[in-house]
This record gives structure tokens, sequence and C-alpha cells, in this order.
């Protein structure tokens, strides 16, 4: 692990600075959003600019690389960037920050695209999973340190607009004054949608209601906490938590993906995150069980987005799993742009505690879907035949998520290779005897 963090430091250094830009201006839109006036429904449109400008780039940008450079893109997305982090609290209107959101949703998906095209070509096939571990928890340090840097300053003031357009600027130095040669850009052609609905129905539909969940909890969590009456420093715990507790819960259950029926496994991952969710919204108005029930939304929600590639891998050829990344990443887009917008309707017409019943629901969903497909189609993978678990968090870009399935790839073919040579000793040892 040491030694990948040697090759790319400056790969690292510069997305925890870019990470910490993007943690800080979405929960900062949210609070001073209240603090402004607007409407529930405005924040959520808000909101789900960002996505809609994050899946628009995952298919622009690519041929932008491709027509130009890595270097321009990557230098004239960061520009953009910091040039609407300091226009938001200056044009204080829904209409402009909806423009800025979807602007910065663009941006921020192509400047991910780059620097991952760079950090993807300095890994060699033995460090690249080791890699992708290293970037995921750059990524969610990034956006936990960012909610307390919202503590050191006024939500209603420019300051806190203009630290995380300095660190976006100076997250580019690093990166650009590091690397080397940019490397050929080519992602792999899109999986045909009903090819991959065919393979796996309910990684398809456990990503679409994911999508949900997840813009709901980056997008609309400040608006919930500032519309609930809480406090800047209870906010930025509650976001915190997302990430953290999603941490540390990636790797056992990854673990435990490896070593099961992984339709189990999501069916349980998703219920419990519904309970939790459930939890706040039976029991609202209480910080503590807020709190619980973000970690334990949090804890499953996350884990659930890579759980389910790797379940869909399990039925996927393998020439065809390096293609279903950009399937994945349209169906999830898709949910995550509906997400605050549903949210919002809900939020405006029974309250702003059924933000927690939104969330309850579309993880309930995935669970009773899961179940039902359980009836539906008998496993027929063993669990010496599961494709291994790679972490990958559920705002990964074509890259990213590119790169998991090619480490996916590789754990089975190397799994391949070792069941051949146990099954060649085998049968040597039979022949001695």
């Amino acid at each position: 692990m040491l030694d990948v963090f040697r090759n790319s430091w400056a790969l690292f250094l510069g997305m925890f600075l870019l990470m910490i830009g993007n943690g800080l201006q979405g929960t900062l839109l949210g609070l001073r959003g209240d603090i402004e006036g607007f409407s529930t429904f405005q924040m959520s449109i808000i909101m789900a600019a960002y996505f809609a400008g994050f899946l628009f780039s995952s298919r622009l940008v690519p041929r932008l690389i491709r027509s130009v450079g890595h270097v321009r893109v990557f230098a004239a997305l960061g520009s953009m960037i910091s040039a609407v982090l300091i226009l938001y609290p200056a044009l204080t209107d829904p209409i402009a920050w909806t423009i800025g959101r979807l602007i910065f949703g663009f941006c921020i998906c192509g400047v991910y695209i780059t620097a991952e095209s760079w950090l993807n070509d300095a890994s060699t096939n033995e460090m690249r999973g080791k890699s992708l571990s290293v970037y995921m928890i750059v990524q969610m340090a990034g956006i936990v340190v960012a909610q307390y840097i919202i503590l050191l300053g006024d939500v209603s003031g420019f300051i806190l607009f203009i630290i995380p357009s300095v660190l976006v600027s100076i997250s580019f130095a690093p990166i650009l004054l590091s690397v080397g040669k940019a490397p050929q850009f080519e992602l792999t052609k899109p999986l045909p949608i009903r090819q991959l609905i065919d393979a796996s129905p309910l990684a398809c539909t456990g990503m679409f209601l994911l999508g949900g969940v997840f813009s709901a909890q980056f997008g609309m969590l400040a608006v919930y906490g500032a519309q609930a009456g809480l406090t800047v420093a209870q906010v930025s715990v509650l976001v915190s938590a997302t990430y953290i507790s999603a941490l540390f819960l990636q790797y056992p259950i990854g673990w435990l993906s490896d070593r099961m029926d992984r339709r189990v496994l999501i069916v349980i991952a998703a219920a419990v995150g519904g309970v939790g969710a459930l939890l706040a919204f039976v029991v609202p108005g209480i910080y503590v069980l807020t709190l619980v029930s973000t970690v334990i939304v949090g804890g499953m929600s996350n884990p659930l987005y890579a759980l389910l590639i790797a379940y869909a891998n399990d039925h996927l050829d393998r020439a065809d799993m390096a293609a279903a990344s950009g399937g994945f990443l349209f169906i999830n887009g898709v949910g995550a742009i509906a997400g605050p917008i549903l949210v919002g309707v809900i939020m405006d017409g029974f309250g702003v505690h059924a933000y927690w019943l939104f969330v309850a629901v579309l993880m309930m969903a995935i669970a009773v879907y899961g179940l039902w497909r359980m009836t539906r189609r008998q496993t027929t993978t063993s669990v010496e035949d599961l494709v291994s678990y790679a972490p990958v968090m559920a705002q990964a870009s074509p890259v990213m998520v590119e790169t998991a399935q090619e480490v996916y790839i590789e754990a089975e073919e190397e799994a391949i290779d070792e069941r051949a040579s146990d099954e060649e000793e085998a049968a040597r040892v039979e022949v001695a005897k």
C-alpha cells in the first residue's frame, strides 16, 4: 500500500484537495440555501442538477480528451470549478445556483476522468486493486475533512466559498507538475442496457434505486439538517458520518460478499439500511437517533454499489465486464437525478422528516426485489466461482468503474489459473499413486 502512495502521491494529494472542495460546496449550499429562504423543492432541483451534469460529462468529456488532450481539458474544467464556487455567494438565486451546480457536476466528473486515467495508467496490473482502495480512502477522507472546515467560518458569508475555490485551484498543481506523458485514452464501448438488464435484473434495479439513495445523502442531507433546525456543527457531523461508516464497512462487507450468496448479502444490507432510515422517521427530532440512522444508511448504501457490480459480474462474461461499467453509470445516474427532486417533493408534502421515509422506501425496495429475484432464479454460481469484490464509490467516474472491472477480471483470471494449477497437481498426485 505504501508503494502505491509513494508512486502516485501527487495524484492522491491533488484529488484529496479536490474532494475537500467538492464536499464543502455540497453541504455549504444546503445550509446557505436555507438562510437565503430557498424552498425545499428549489433546493432539490439545484442538487439534482449536479448529478445531471455528472452524467452528461461521463459521456462527453472522453471525446474532449481525445480531441484536445488531458492537460487542456483538466485545466479548463478546473478553472470553471473555481469560478463557479466563487459565484455561488455572489449570485444567490435558485436559477443561477442550478446552472452553477450543473456546470460544477459536469466539470468535477471531467476532472475525475482526467486524473483517474493518469492514475490508472500509472498502476501496474498487480497494484491496480491497491490503487483503487487508496484512491477510495483519499476521496472519502477529503469529503469528511470538508465537513469540519465548514465550522471554521460563517455560512452566511463569502469565506467558506473562497476556501474550496482556492483548494481546487491548488489541487491541480501537484497533478500537473508531476504526471508524465498523458496516457492513451479510450473507454470501452458500453454494453447495451437491455443486455445488462437481462444479465442481472437485480443489479440494474438496485443500481437505479441506489442512485436515488446516494443523491439524497450527498445532495439533500444538508438541506434536511438545515430545515430540521440542526446547527452547522450537527449537520457537518451527519454528513461526515455517512462517509466514515461507509469507509469502515466497505471492506467487511466486501469480505463477506466473496464468501456467501451475494443476493442474501444484498437483501440484508438493504434491509438493515431501510430499518436504520425508518428509525429517524418514526422517532424524529432526536439528534442521536438521527446520527445513528445516518451511520447505518451510509454504512449499508455505499458498499451496496460495489456489491451490486460484483453480483452482476457473476453473471457476465469476462469480455463484457469492462463494457458493463457504462451501463451501471447510466442507470445509477438516472436514479441520482430523480432522487433529490422526489425527496424534495416528499419533504414539501409530508414534512422535513419524510426525508428518511424516502430513503427507507428505496432501501426496502431493493431488499424486497432481491428476495423476489431469489424466487425467480436459483443461484448457479458457487462461492468458489464468485468474482472478487472491489471497493468503488457510488460517485465514481467511468474510468474508476472500468478500473474496478479490470480488477474483477484480473482476480477472476488469477482464480482460474490457481484452480487449474490445483487440478494439475491433484492429477499428478493421482498418477503417482
